[in-house]
């Protein structure tokens, strides 16, 4: 059951600012044209969602909306990831609170902790809480790698119950499938890579793409689900100049600027250290919009 629950076509919601502040109306409205798009669940407070720049408060105010603007329509995974164990035991405590169907929680960045010491930290969030919880694998940013045989001791946990892998390493698909068993939850991090990462055996995408192309991205995972790859390969090549040219600058910028480019977002602010995107880049996503037939 839980398996049929987080699947699909999952967007990490960007957060929108307003003179430096969390813009909530723009971001009920972004929820509502998920949903109303056919996502197949909601992540905010992400990367994506500029989690890193956030204050306390506002990261708890993004995952409170997307809870309530959501209202059981759609499963909410909130990020709750820190370097901190303390600081991701009261997020994921919070997100609990509030009524978030699943954590998402990243590897602790900086630190660059020992295997046992990933353990550790994950089995302390484990039992703190009931909430499902989502290991987030994203060796790129957090300078560490979590290994399939961690995973695998964590995946005995009951409240552990997937990954989110960005490790770009497909073989990582079949290595984590055979390791922590066919339910063990795998949502793909890579929109580049989502559809081989669901032909050998994924469950969805926590997708950077879907917030420009909700419908676009959820018939690609639908196609995936139903393994239609023939479809899918299709939309896999409209989007595909997309997928890559949201990452050509800094995320979420390139993002941000094809919302407001497509007029879904009266602006593009984005937060320091994070910098609106170059003109090349710009010049990259439009034509990425035009090549994917959304302008």
């Amino acid at each position: 059951m839980v398996k049929h629950l987080f699947r699909g076509s999952m967007p990490a919601l960007i957060t929108p600012f307003l003179d430096d502040a969390l813009d909530e109306e723009a971001f009920k409205a972004l929820i509502e044209r998920q949903i109303n798009a056919g996502s197949h669940g909601l992540v905010p407070a992400g990367t994506t969602g500029e989690s890193a720049t956030l204050s306390h408060e506002e990261h708890e105010r993004v995952v409170e909306l997307c809870i309530e603007v959501a209202n059981k329509r759609v499963p909410v995974v909130a990020g709750c990831g820190s370097n901190s164990t303390a600081e991701a035991l009261r997020l994921m405590a919070h997100a609990e609170r509030v009524g978030a169907d699943a954590a998402l929680v990243v590897t602790p960045y900086y630190n660059k902790p020992s295997q046992q010491g990933l353990y550790e930290h994950y089995k302390a969030l484990s039992e703190s809480s009931s909430l499902p919880i989502f290991i987030y694998n994203i060796p790129a940013r957090s300078v560490v790698d979590m290994s399939v045989e961690t995973m695998a001791r964590l995946a005995e946990f009951k409240n552990v119950i997937g990954v989110k892998d960005a490790t770009g390493n497909l073989a990582r698909v079949s290595s984590q499938r055979a390791t922590c068993g066919k339910d063990f939850i795998q949502l793909s991090g890579n929109d580049e890579t989502a559809l081989a990462f669901m032909a050998m055996g994924g469950h969805g995408c926590v997708s950077v793409t879907a917030n420009v192309a909700p419908d676009l991205c959820a018939q690609f995972q639908t196609f995936c689900m139903d393994k239609d790859y023939d479809h899918a390969l299709l939309m896999h090549d409209r989007l595909f100049l997309l997928h890559t040219a949201l990452f050509l600058d800094a995320s979420p910028g390139p993002t941000k600027y094809a919302l407001h480019t497509l007029g879904v977002l009266d602006h593009d602010a984005v937060r320091l250290p994070i910098t609106v995107p170059s003109e090349a880049c710009r010049m990259s996503v439009d034509a990425a919009l035009r090549r994917a037939r959304l302008l």
